[in-house]
């Protein structure tokens, strides 16, 4: 099973580079278990869509490929550490996350939360590194491996880009282009489009087919994340592993908010306008802003929006000149992202 092999890949390489770090100092020990714990969870999607974005050029399977693939979850892991701190979120697959965890280590230090944030910082720089070193070692050619290095530029660039327009955005009057600019950089290129385009530069795909996998890449990565939109709002907690106050606490620009901000009359954004960004939201006021969602059908706007996403990326799948088993692979890698309940 796919997973099951990127998991043992990813589970090696970061207990090798947890043990490096003990090896340094003992006191290190908190930093090394968030190190391993980042990774610990996942669907490992990114790494599926790299892998087939090798197969779909022609490429058989390896070993080596999937140790490549691989170093996509841990740009994730980094990129979801960060965005942690940054929303403040208190939970991640149901446990707390980084820099929450980690004030258990300076409980008796002064300003703990704020050093616990800072060590959080560093765990996920960290995770960024390791990703680039287990591309790097993967046991690919190093031809291979230089086809692909301008990707992981722009791959860095966009990831940052989105997580920057994110917060720029934070609190200001909700749109819903604006909103889908940000989940296109922040989420949706990183997580599909540009997996899909290493795995082909690595396997030497061709101008047109790189063309198509950003043809079925970007529209299904912005269904990704509209779904997560939902998720965040509608889904269950014990599932989702999160609250589901973080966006309405941190004022995000989600598109799900976007939509319902241009649906509603004066009187229901004056409503949504004294809840949104309230740190101290409670159940009562997550269960007015849902009651405004829905009564605007909101929710069906953006599954309308996920359905017409889907359906152009396995429109574009279908116009693609490429096997047949990574077709009938990428139709189901589709189907994972956009319909899921956590």
């Amino acid at each position: 099973m796919f997973k099951s092999r990127v998991d043992e890949v990813l589970s090696r390489f970061v207990a090798h580079e947890a043990d490096q770090l003990l090896a340094i100092d003992a006191d290190l020990g908190p930093v090394a278990e968030q190190v391993e714990v980042a990774v610990a969870h996942g669907k490992r999607l990114r790494a599926a869509f790299c892998y087939w974005g090798w197969r779909a050029a022609g490429q058989p399977d390896s070993d080596a490929l999937v140790r490549a693939a691989a170093s996509m979850e841990l740009v994730h892991a980094a990129a979801v550490v960060h965005d942690d701190i940054i929303d403040d979120s208190p939970l991640r697959h149901g446990r707390p996350t980084a820099h929450v965890a980690l004030r258990a280590a300076l409980r008796r230090r002064p300003r703990a939360t704020t050093a616990a944030r800072s060590l959080a910082m560093l765990v996920g720089d960290l995770l960024m590194s390791l990703a680039g070193q287990l591309f790097a070692t993967s046991g690919l050619p190093a031809a291979y491996l230089a086809r692909a290095r301008p990707l992981w530029a722009a791959l860095a660039r966009e990831l940052i880009a989105g997580e920057c327009l994110e917060l720029l955005r934070t609190g200001a009057e909700p749109d819903t282009a604006e909103s889908l600019k940000v989940i296109r950089y922040k989420t949706a290129k990183y997580t599909v489009e540009q997996p899909l385009l290493i795995g082909g530069a690595l396997a030497g795909a061709g101008q047109r087919l790189r063309e198509g996998y950003s043809c079925y890449g970007l529209p299904l990565g912005e269904a990704f994340q509209l779904r997560d939109d939902l998720l965040g709002l509608f889904g269950d907690p014990a599932l989702t592993g999160k609250t589901n106050m973080d966006d309405l606490r941190a004022h995000r620009p989600t598109t799900l908010l976007a939509e319902t901000w241009r649906l509603a009359d004066e009187a229901e954004r004056e409503q949504l306008r004294t809840l949104l960004g309230r740190r101290d939201l409670g159940e009562d006021g997550l269960e007015a802003v849902r009651a405004v969602m829905s009564r605007l059908k909101a929710p069906d706007r953006i599954e309308q929006m996920i359905g017409a996403r889907v359906e152009e990326a396995t429109r574009a799948l279908d116009d693609m000149d490429i096997p047949a088993h990574a077709s009938r692979a990428l139709t189901g890698l589709a189907l994972s992202a956009a319909v899921r309940r956590h």
